[in-house]
């Protein structure tokens, strides 16, 4: 009879490594919890959020992130050019921790100058001429400014809107059928134009009550239905409103997104929206010739803090491709506007299909601005029924019998 002993393993462990073993487990979970109560402690506003990494990210140049993607797949850096292959990281710790980036001095700039913070903007596409010396921007005068009684030329605008309905419009051969599909209204409806107002010369001096870019409105909608295309003109006054709840004039876009979203409860067939401005730039940059006719030129502002970022972007390009392609020179290009010192937002957040437009500035005149209106329309309703076809079901398959 044989035996067979089991071999045994005997490991020992000295006492003070469970001790260390111990003692460092518990130092981590006190550190995670004390990390973890720091943060949530913390107000919102120092908190990390997604918008602060977005921020903090912004900092880094394009070619960082393909340098990270390299490490995993090479091909990624063989697709920059030879100069852009080289990182400079000094040159990213300078942007992390002062926010000025050596290759854009605005970003010293704007900090230093007064008022360099309306060149903050990015110019996304540019028309024709536009450069970061003559990109749109918007005045903000008192209130006592937009509120003064001045004496305007109705006689201009009624010629002006006579001449615009003497051009012909072939009847449209698709219609929306009764709904209203476009919101056109201001967020600061008593923007003006020189040339309407009497003895006016200061673009400062470019407001009034009624003769204003609402009246560009006005003529957007009718040239939109004129194409089959149904919209509605908003008739509130955004700035009255202000006025009547001493709000002040940076807060118009809180007051015009309130009016926004009234009518988008009250209208489900709502599928754009368009609010209408007028630049403070001078006629030279504002001013297209086109086949020997004057246009007020238009700029497309999409604003870099909202949801629908990248929806808005696309629609304001492709109006800009179509205008460069039938008006050339009319669109100044797509403008990304967001940071300090602007809204940032400018309600797009509520609309896939929301877009900020600037028609002409301080010296253009009401027969450029609606003839321009008409451009805008033209080209309008070739993207929208482009998109419509798009869009539309495809037939149901015949069934098999």
């Amino acid at each position: 009879m044989k035996r067979f002993r089991s071999r045994q393993m005997v490991v020992t462990i000295q006492g003070t490594s469970i001790k260390k073993i111990v003692t460092l487990a518990v130092l981590g979970w006190m550190m995670m919890f004390t990390v973890v109560g720091v943060m949530t402690s913390l107000k919102p506003e120092y908190r990390i959020t997604s918008s602060s990494v977005n921020s903090v990210t912004n900092h880094f140049p394009e070619e960082t992130f393909i340098h990270l993607f390299s490490f995993e797949n090479h091909y990624f850096l063989q697709s920059l050019p030879k100069e852009r292959q080289n990182i400079s990281y000094s040159s990213i710790l300078l942007r992390m921790i002062t926010s000025i980036n050596p290759d854009d001095p605005r970003s010293l700039l704007g900090s230093e100058l007064p008022g360099f913070a309306l060149y903050d903007s990015k110019i996304v596409v540019a028309g024709e001429g536009t450069d970061y010396t003559n990109m749109p921007y918007e005045s903000a005068p008192p209130l006592e400014v937009m509120l003064a009684e001045r004496e305007a030329s109705i006689e201009n605008l009624e010629k002006a809107d006579q001449d615009q309905d003497k051009q012909p419009v072939p009847p449209p051969t698709k219609t929306t059928g009764g709904r209203k599909v476009v919101y056109i209204y201001s967020t600061h409806t008593y923007e003006s134009y020189l040339p309407a107002l009497k003895g006016a010369n200061d673009p400062d001096q470019a407001f009034h009550r009624t003769v204003n870019v609402t009246k560009v409105g006005q003529k957007l909608q009718e040239e939109l239905e004129k194409r089959g295309i149904g919209a509605v003109e908003s008739t509130v006054d955004v700035q009255q409103k202000l006025s009547e709840k001493g709000m002040d004039y940076a807060q118009s876009y809180d007051m015009s997104r309130q009016v926004v979203m009234q009518a988008m409860g009250q209208n489900r067939d709502l599928q754009y929206l368009i609010d209408i401005h007028r630049d403070a730039q001078r006629r030279k940059f504002t001013t297209a010739t086109i086949n020997g006719v004057s246009y007020a030129r238009v700029a497309f502002i999409v604003g870099g803090e909202n949801a629908n970022y990248e929806k808005n972007l696309q629609l304001a390009t492709q109006l800009h491709q179509l205008l460069q392609k039938k008006y050339p020179g009319l669109s100044r290009g797509v403008i990304e506007k967001k940071g300090r010192g602007t809204n940032g937002k400018f309600n797009q957040d509520l609309s896939n299909n929301a877009l900020l437009i600037e028609f002409g500035g301080v010296d253009n005149t009401f027969d450029e601005l609606f003839r321009s209106a008409a451009a805008v329309a033209d080209v309008f309703s070739e993207h929208y029924w482009q998109a419509e076809k798009v869009q539309a079901p495809a037939s149901d398959p015949p069934q098999k019998q």
